[in-house]
Formats: C-alpha cells, structure tokens, sequence
C-alpha cells in the first residue's frame, strides 16, 4: 500500500509540474526520493539502492549520444543552409489549405522511410515548423501532426528500433507483426487524416509569405546541393547504416556546406553545433530560424539519466510485482487490451523512455498473454498498438519531450497528435464489438 501511494504521489506531482510549467527533473528527483523512502521502509539498503539506481541509468548512455547528435543535426542543418532551402521550397510547392495534412504525410513518410521518430522530428519536422511560425499557425496543432506523423515510421518502418526490440522480446517474426500493425493502422491513419483535413481548412497556413522566401534567398545560398545532408539521411537510412553514424555522416556533410557554401567559419559552425544556431542579422527570421546545438539536450539528458534511476529501483526490487497478480482476473481479448493499454500508459510514465516503457510493459502483461492465447504475435501487435504510440503522450517521456524540444513547442501538441490515440482507441472499439477481428495469424510462445 505504502508503494502504491508513493508511486499515486509522485503522478500527481509530475502532472501538476507539467501543467504549471515547472521543469520536469524536480518532480522526477522528489519521484526518487519518495520512491527510496519507501523501499527502505521495505527492509532494502541505501547502498543496495544506490546500484539499483546507477545499473538503471547505465542503460541511459546509449541514448545520450542520439540526443546530442539530434542538437548538432538540428543546428548545423540550419546552418548548412539545408533547412531554410527545405522551409524555401516548401512553401512554394505546399498549398496553405492542406498544410496541417501536408505535415502530417510528409513526416509519416520520412519517418517510414529513416524509421526513427526523433530523426524525421529533427528533420522534415522542423523545417514544416519553421514555415507554419512564418505563416503565424498555431504551433501546437502543427507539431502534434508532426509528432504524430513520426511515430508512423517508429511503429511500423523495417528500421524501427522500436519494432526490431518488440520483435525481440516477444520472439516473433518482424515481418509478420508489420504486415499486422499495418492491418491495424490503416483505419487510425485515415481517420487521422480527415481530421487533420478538417483543421487544415480550418486554420490554413499563409505559407505563401514572400518577406520569408526573400529574406531566406537574401541570407543564405539555397542551391541544390545545401539539401545534401537530408538526402544522406534518407540514403543512409535506406542502406541500413545505424541511426548514430548516418546522423554524424550528415553532420559532418552539413558542416563542410555551411564553410564553403553560406561562409561560417569553421568555427562559428562549431559553435553553432554546441550551442545552437542563431542569425547576427537583426531580421525577422532570426526568431523563426533558431535552436538547435548539443546543449539544448542537456536538460533531456538529466531527465533520461533520473528516469533510468527510477525504473533501476523498480526493476531491482521487484516493486511492480503485485501488478501481475490483478492483470490475471482479464479473461476477454478486449479486457486484455484494455489492461495492456492501462500498464502501458504507467509503464511509459515511469519509465520515462519508449523503450523502458516497451520492456516494462511486456515483463508485466506477458505470463496473462502466454495464459490466454498462447499466441506471442498477439502480444507483439498489442505493444505496438499501445506502448508504442502512447509513450509520447506522457508529457515527461522522452519520446514526446524530445520531439516536443526540437520543434520548440511543450505539452500542448498532445491534443493535436490524433494518430497516437486513435490507434489503441479503435482497436478497443474493434475488439469491443468484434472480439475475434484482431486476431494475428499465430505462432508459439517461446
């Protein structure tokens, strides 16, 4: 009882920070404390936590080095001349009223085709947002299209980490779950394009600014070639190059075009690449074409390295335990899902990772999945249909914080990334009335 109101606490507290505005790794470390009081109280040690925690947050290095090759990607790009090149030509080639479902597309598409989220974010994502700031749109209602759109590709692209480790966990075929997350996204896709249709003709874009186009051809060469980096990371990606190498490849590329190309100095691009990028001209695109740089990230970092210490000590001492007990009272395919989707959201909110939510998830729903059905393939379509996609909907997960960062907006795209949500709600509503429809074709728990 005592766990189960520390932990009730600490979502609250978290809820409370975000909406008030206060930055999340506060919360997150009062989380922490909290959480080591009570495990102390259990009978555990400070120095059995303390390696509970630091074994936790090793599992946070590897994705350091991605979210730091996300700032300098961001910033050198924009110095490359790659994203005002980008932010040019779309607004000559996107119609103003079909732009929020243009942004939408053109990242579910770059996000199928590189198969990360926070790449076609950090990419196409960002330069579509600079051009709705320049046509004044709302900057949520853009970056929760874009948001969604990412996490087109992250569910369900070959190259999907996410999907190559649900593949792995579940011991199912990677082929096969994304022939059926296809099945189970065509209708959420659709539906998320009518509304995203609906809000574009609503709110259109003046995307058609010419003071924009002029001051882009006025402050940087928009050749050809400054396009370079996004097409070696789309090559790249297409190659099967990892997501780290083709990123710094591209950055390399970018930097090489911003000394020769748009005259920086190396080390103004070095510069740049570390704290973000930012015009000296005193114009209006200065405050459209900012951002960027490895110290952007910093406070993501913190917040992955406090998260990865939390779910440390809840992995360590078995403190999710009890939950498996009361997942074993579902018996219907729909309260399975409905279970799934509920430990999926906690998973994702204290694990504070996509990934630490997917591996939580599954540790905690998968002996009711081995009961019921015998069927892993089940199992691996029903982390795609929730964990996946709802992970970004925890304000204080990475795999909407981060986005979120680079495309300079908060919390409030949330409502706007219909995508994620429409998935796991119309599953529910199909297993609701159809309860044998979702089924996959099956295979054998290992």
């Amino acid at each position: 009882m005592d766990l189960l109101f520390a932990l009730l606490t600490s979502f609250v507290l978290l809820i409370v920070s975000v909406v008030n505005g206060v930055f999340i790794v506060y919360p997150l470390f009062c989380t922490l404390i909290i959480l080591s009081l009570v495990l102390m109280r259990k009978g555990f040690s400070i120095a059995a936590l303390g390696q509970m925690a630091i074994q936790g947050s090793r599992k946070a290095w590897p994705v350091f080095s991605i979210l730091l090759l996300i700032g300098a990607v961001t910033s050198t790009w924009m110095a490359a001349g790659t994203v005002p090149a980008i932010v040019y030509y779309g607004i000559q080639l996107i119609n103003p009223h079909w732009f929020i479902l243009a942004s939408f597309l053109l990242t579910s598409l770059v996000s199928v085709l590189i198969g990360t989220s926070f790449g076609a974010a950090s990419t196409i994502g960002l330069a579509l947002m600079i051009m709705a700031k320049g046509g004044e749109a709302n900057p949520h209602l853009v970056a929760g299209a874009v948001i969604a759109g990412a996490y087109v590709g992250d569910r369900c692209s070959p190259m999907s980490s996410s999907a190559h480790l649900v593949a792995a966990i579940t011991g199912t075929d990677l082929y096969a779950n994304l022939k059926n997350m296809v099945k189970t996204g065509l209708l959420p896709f659709g539906l998320a394009c009518l509304l995203y249709a609906g809000l574009s003709w609503l709110y259109p874009v003046a995307t058609s600014n010419r003071s924009l186009t002029t001051e882009l051809k006025q402050f940087f060469d928009l050749n050809g070639l400054v396009l370079l980096p996004a097409l070696m990371i789309l090559v790249l990606a297409l190659c099967r190059v990892e997501v780290k190498r083709s990123m710094l490849i591209s950055t390399g590329v970018a930097i090489t075009l911003a000394v020769f190309y748009q005259h920086y100095s190396f080390w103004q691009v070095l510069r740049f690449a570390l704290v973000g990028f930012r015009l000296d001209a005193d114009t209006p695109i200065q405050a459209i074409l900012i951002g960027g740089g490895i110290v952007s990230m910093a406070k993501v970092c913190s917040i992955v390295l406090i998260s990865t210490a939390i779910s440390g000590l809840l992995a360590g001492t078995n403190a999710l335990q009890g939950i498996e007990q009361l997942l074993k009272s579902a018996q219907s395919r729909f309260a399975i899902f409905l279970n799934t989707v509920l430990v999926g959201i906690a998973a994702s909110a204290f694990g504070c990772t996509q990934a630490i939510g997917i591996l939580l998830t599954e540790h905690l729903v998968r002996q009711q999945y081995a009961t019921s059905s015998k069927d892993p393939t089940e199992l691996a379509l029903d982390l795609e249909n929730t964990v996946v996609v709802l992970a970004p909907l925890v304000p204080w997960n990475i795999a909407g914080l981060v986005p979120a960062t680079v495309l300079m907006t908060d919390w409030r795209f949330i409502p706007f990334a219909f995508y994620l949500y429409l998935i796991p709600l119309v599953v529910m509503l199909q297993l609701w009335f159809k309860p044998n429809s979702m089924r996959p074709s099956q295979q054998n728990f290992r």
